[in-house]
């Protein structure tokens, strides 16, 4: 029998749980964490509606790559991966158990089931476009500080003040929910694990699907009320630093660099648009 893998020091390895984290920086110096923020959004932007619109395998494959070339180029640690939990697998794994009995060429009969592998492909093609935009993001969430976000979506919209469009009240706002999402997480988790902690109160007459459902409506009403306090707490912080004028203010501006990774980006979607199957 093999031995358990064990640290240097002798101890035994400790057991990381599956968590993703979101919109979280790490602050290392790489060429990509110096880029603009408005630059890395351009980005993503564009290849998202690349993958929508020529969602082919070899499309999908150059932008993972591109992707995963930009993770390396900027230290992207291997402890910052998402790490899914195991019901996640199982849920993709039923699903596409599902897509295969959709049909579409070309069929197998397995055990008298008539299975599609067409409808099998698209629903793989489905969850690598989602898994690819979603790395996409998260390229942006590891590379680029919070407080910048508000400020390049303030000057990529600025065209629109011609058309009486509210340019900064809408980065006010972009940036008030990216910085609260990583707060919202946080508590959900605090409140869940409260939860389990909290024993089960005894409840007559009710049902065992009652009482399932009367777990995510405590949590609802919860969630709620820390929102609620939350929200007054940044209000009142806001309003103690100056107003929400500062949030959108100019910190950072575009360079050689950043023209530079656009154009490598014009090129990999270029080409992904040329690729057999787009």
């Amino acid at each position: 029998m093999t031995e358990p893998r064990r640290n240097r020091d002798g101890s035994e390895p400790e057991h990381r749980p599956a968590r993703i984290t979101l919109l979280r920086e790490i602050k290392v110096d790489s060429p990509i964490h110096r880029l603009w923020a408005g630059t890395k959004l351009l980005a993503v932007g564009a290849l998202s509606v690349v993958l929508s619109y020529f969602p082919s395998w070899g499309s999908i494959g150059l932008i993972v790559a591109l992707l995963l070339a930009t993770a390396l180029l900027a230290h992207i640690p291997r402890g910052a991966w998402p790490r899914p939990p195991k019901w996640f697998w199982i849920a993709v794994a039923i699903s596409g158990g599902l897509a295969s009995l959709a049909g579409h060429s070309p069929h197998l009969t397995v055990g008298g089931v008539l299975l599609g592998f067409g409808g099998l492909d698209a629903y793989c093609r489905f969850v690598m476009v989602g898994a690819t935009l979603l790395l996409g993001a998260a390229l942006v969430g590891w590379t680029t500080p919070l407080g910048e976000i508000a400020p390049a979506v303030r000057h990529l919209l600025a065209p629109l003040r011609l058309v009486r469009v509210p340019v900064d009240e809408g980065a006010v706002a972009v940036a008030l929910c990216v910085r609260s999402l990583p707060l919202l997480v946080d508590e959900m988790r605090t409140l869940v694990a409260a939860r389990r902690l909290r024993p089960a109160l005894p409840r007559p007459g009710r049902t065992t699907m009652q009482r399932w459902l009367d777990e995510p409506v405590d949590l609802l009403v919860a969630a709620l009320a820390v929102s609620m306090r939350r929200a007054g707490e940044l209000a009142e912080a806001i309003t103690a630093r100056g107003g929400t004028g500062l949030i959108a203010a100019r910190t950072r501006r575009p360079r050689w660099a950043d023209a530079v990774a656009l154009l490598v980006v014009g090129a990999a979607c270029a080409g992904a648009t040329m690729l057999p199957g787009s």
